[in-house]
Parts: structure tokens; sequence; C-alpha cells
């Protein structure tokens, strides 16, 4: 059994400038395409994003972090991103759930997210969540392309 058996002391918090070093990292090891620093730092500026970071509380360091653009009644989820090494231990289901309790107390109807089509796990926690397969985006990613389920949690 390794080190990171057990599930991580989360706290979680809202995005600031202090994790931005972090998640720009996360967003490296995530996707072929990553958001960069300045992408993530230009979101603090934004009045309509809405940014959550999981961190281990022994470490200090973030684990995952979830964006969304809170528009009207509506939720886009833009980003979910959990550190390979702490996938499959509640991570992205904190960070949903602190979503999901954001939207329910600024009156959202619906959060909305696209998701790779091949990505299984990540349907499967959308799925377990709650959340509906709305439709297909064809092409929607690049590097390599494929094609987006759109998935949407009606509160």
């Amino acid at each position: 059994m390794g080190v990171n058996c057990k599930p991580p002391d989360l706290v979680i918090s809202p995005m600031s400038i202090e994790h931005l070093d972090d998640l720009a990292e996360l967003e490296s090891m995530a996707f072929s395409r990553p958001w960069s620093y300045d992408a993530l730092a230009e979101e603090l500026q934004n009045p309509l994003a809405v940014f959550f970071v999981a961190e281990d509380v022994e470490t200090e360091r973030a684990l995952g972090y979830i964006g969304m653009h809170h528009i009207l009644d509506e939720g886009a989820i833009a980003n979910i991103v959990v550190h390979p090494g702490y996938r499959r231990k509640g991570v992205a289901t904190r960070l949903l759930n602190e979503v999901i309790d954001y939207a329910k107390r600024h009156d959202i109807k619906r959060l909305t997210l696209e998701v790779r089509v091949s990505n299984a796990p990540a349907i499967a926690l959308y799925k377990k969540m709650g959340f509906k397969m709305d439709g297909i985006r064809p092409g929607f990613y690049d590097s390599p392309k494929e094609d987006a389920a759109i998935y949407s949690l009606y509160l």
C-alpha cells in the first residue's frame, strides 16, 4: 500500500492568486491543451467566474479544482481537474458538491459541462451526481479530435 491510499484531508476554498502555480501545473498534467497560468489569473478578475480549489490540509498543495461561470440562472462548468495521483479518492466529488451547494445558494437552475466522450471515469461520476446527457458536440475537442458529450444537472 502506498502513501496515498487513504483519501486526503481536504479543504475547499475559493481560488486565489496563491493557487495559480499549482493549478497551472495540474492543468499541464491533465490536458493536451491546458489553461495557462495567465488564463487562470484572468478568471480571478472575471465577475462571472466561480472557481474552487481542493487543497491537501497537510501539504497545502492544490490537488484539484473546479471552475464555473455563473450566468443568470445557469452555471457552465468549464474545468474539473484532479491531480493524477489523487483520482478516485473523492476529490472531484467534493468539488462538484461545492459547486452544487453554491448553485443552490444562488438560485442556479441548471449546471452544464462538456466531457470527452471517451472519458468514462468522469462520465460515471457525473451520472452518479445526477447529471443527464443533453447531446453531443461533434469535434469539440482537439489534440486529439473528439466529440464532447454535454451533461446537465437541473436543480
